[in-house]
């Protein structure tokens, strides 16, 4: 299976001007490379059959006769390469000269494509040569023994559909591929010539970027090398692999034997984008993009041991620590400004949380600190409430105490062991009996304790729960469940651990002390008796599995709507070393069934700030009926 993967290269083979041969040999080699390596689709050079910086011998027929035979024997040596590729040459038709790409599988000639827009200013002058591809076009040309499409069109591949610009067409207002890709193109190919000056390639970065980003598709550039003429102008050979916005790939320029950029495409991720951007199809349907004629080919399907894409384990967190830190600055004044405004809105100036000295309380309490800083209050306004039960450790219970007083929080405990112990003789259960029972008497005790309270004080109760228990439904209904404004609704638990990091590198000496003893407690709900040594015993990660793996499975499956073998297939990846097949399968079938029986929970869940992508509340981002079958 290749799970809508596709692998595709952006070449920049060596070049040697007005020597078609010698080009097409070594547009060849690199060809024949990159089709060892799985590639599917390829891209060469702007004029690579020639070289860009020809100049006036564009006017000779022996360089045009000299291109179109070095694409014949390089159709030749292709017949049984299995990818597509385009390679640009100057290609006689109608009245005139055209700059064009020529879309090429097994030997034939699919389509060529035109550059639509030819630069005529500062370095450039190409007008003196071509004519451009925005006017009047014959329908065809005849090359290498063949009448071939000619002018803008999309190749369908598959679940491969290809769009084709020549250089310029991307730098203009609207550029090609954008209508291209507003008819239906998920994978567009720049052949292009794009010399090189001072900060010229971060600004032509950030345009492959952007364009790949606002069509939601796939993007491939190959630029003209070394071996182009420097008498005026040096070109380096920049290759990029870009999807939605992510460079996936990138070569070393100035390679005097030339590089290439090579990465697999997730085609199911475009298709999941653009299914749930409206705004994609509305504009589709404002712009009127042409009826492109459609040319089809045959799809090779990629093998999946020809996937060699990198997962990222941990999606929800940005892997390098400065970008870390100014993602965990910003969601915890996402957190803030949100709380400020409800409590500002009821005019409820105190926040209520109880105080576990687990990671998501200490989340909460941090936050509403921050909060009060927004709104000029001391965090005497906060009240941070412990209620040991009969699963508190000593060890969290005095993190609890210790992180209160170290912000300056108000605080109060209440001990739940009795009212849940007369609760129980109330209903008939025997408290020797730990069960599910047993467990949520004092997590709904705890919520019962917590609202009575906040009417008490004025106030209102901020909820702890993190978007990971939401997903598995991990939280009592109606207890932690509940409250009346989930700070950390969207923070995935992965996330929580960074963000409480994050503040301990930020606090003052007393408050990081705290903060780094919370890091190192397991995570538990702390609702059964401790063991012998009086240690956590009911550990969360041991009942329900890694967290890591939930959030990555979460991420994917929300974000992406990757199927449930899909999700297995990037986890093993992902993972590889530290999580075994069967440990994948096991957790994996574990997410699917709690994430679908518990959606009863998040259809009733309390307001709470979105900080990410993705979120679970049914206001927004995620309606679902509560009874869906499992996919």
């Amino acid at each position: 299976m290749s799970y809508g993967f596709i692998k595709a290269a952006a070449l920049s083979p060596k070049v040697t001007v007005a020597a078609p041969e010698k080009n097409a040999q070594t547009a060849l080699e690199m060809l024949q490379k990159a089709a060892s390596e799985g590639v599917q689709l390829a891209v060469l050079p702007e004029l690579h059959l020639s070289a860009y910086t020809c100049a006036d011998l564009f006017h000779q027929d022996a360089l045009i006769k000299g291109c179109e035979e070095a694409l014949g024997w390089l159709l030749r040596e292709t017949a049984s390469l299995p990818l597509v590729f385009a390679v640009g040459l100057p290609v006689r038709a109608g009245l005139g000269l055209y700059n064009c790409a020529a879309v090429c599988q097994a030997g034939k000639i699919l389509g060529l494509t035109p550059k639509a827009y030819i630069p005529n200013y500062q370095e450039f002058y190409e007008k003196r040569w071509f004519l451009p591809g925005s006017g009047p076009l014959p329908e065809q040309a005849a090359l290498c023994g063949q009448a071939v499409p000619f002018g803008p069109a999309l190749y369908k591949f598959g679940p491969m559909l290809v769009g084709v610009e020549v250089c310029e067409d991307l730098w203009v207002p609207v550029p090609q591929s954008s209508m291209l890709c507003l008819a239906g193109a998920n994978l567009i190919l720049n052949l292009s010539a794009s010399n090189e000056l001072v900060a010229k390639n971060g600004y032509r970065r950030g345009l492959v970027s952007h364009q790949s980003a606002g069509c939601v598709c796939g993007y491939l550039y190959a630029s003209a090398g070394v071996g182009e003429s420097t008498t005026d102008l040096v070109f380096s050979g920049a290759c990029m692999v870009a999807e939605n916005g992510a460079i996936l790939a990138e070569n070393r320029r100035f390679e005097r034997e030339g590089s290439m950029a090579a990465a697999c495409i997730d085609l199911q991720r475009l298709e999941a984008e653009r299914r749930k951007d409206g705004s994609f199809y509305d504009n589709a349907v404002q712009m009127a993009p042409p009826a492109y004629p459609v040319i089809e080919g045959r799809f090779v399907p990629l093998d999946e041991a020809k996937i060699d894409r990198v997962f990222d384990p941990a999606p929800f967190i940005p892997s390098d620590p400065r970008s870390r830190d100014e993602r965990c600055q910003e969601i915890l004044a996402i957190q803030a400004a949100g709380l400020a405004k409800r409590l500002s809105h009821t005019g409820l100036a105190r926040p209520v949380i109880g105080i576990s000295g687990g990671l998501d309380s200490t989340l909460a309490l941090l936050v509403s600190a921050e909060a009060m800083k927004l709104l000029g209050y001391s965090n005497k306004n906060i009240l941070a409430v412990t209620m040991p039960g009969f699963g508190t450790t000593d060890g969290t219970y005095q993190n609890a105490l210790e992180l209160i007083d170290a912000l300056g929080a108000e605080r109060m405990e209440i001990d739940i062991k009795p009212a849940c112990l007369q609760h129980m003789a109330d209903i008939g259960h025997d408290p020797s009996v730990h069960d599910i029972t047993y467990e949520n008497t004092q997590a709904r005790q705890r919520t019962y304790l917590l609202m009575d309270l906040s009417n008490k004080h004025g106030g209102i109760l901020v909820g702890t729960g993190d978007l990971s228990e939401l997903a598995m439904g991990w939280c009592t209904y109606n207890a932690d469940h509940m409250s009346m404004y989930g700070v950390n609704a969207s923070v995935p638990k992965t996330l929580v651990r960074h963000l409480v990091a994050y503040a301990a590198g930020e606090s003052d000496e007393r408050v990081a002390a705290v903060l780094k003893r919370v890091l190192d407690t397991p995570v538990s709900p702390e609702l059964l008796p401790p063991d012998e040594a009086g240690q956590i015993k009911q550990k969360t990660e041991e009942q329900i599995g890694p967290y890591e793996l939930h959030d990555f499975f979460l991420y994917h499956f929300l974000r992406f709507g990757c199927s449930r073998d899909k999700l297995r297939f990037m986890a093993e990846r992902a993972f590889v070393g530290k999580y075994d097949a069967a440990a994948v399968e096991k957790w994996l079938d574990l997410f699917m069934r709690r994430f679908f029986i518990s959606q009863f929970k998040r259809s009733c869940m309390p307001d709470g700030p979105k900080v990410g992508s993705v979120s679970l509340s049914p206001r927004g981002d995620w309606r679902m009926p509560s009874d869906a079958a499992f996919l």
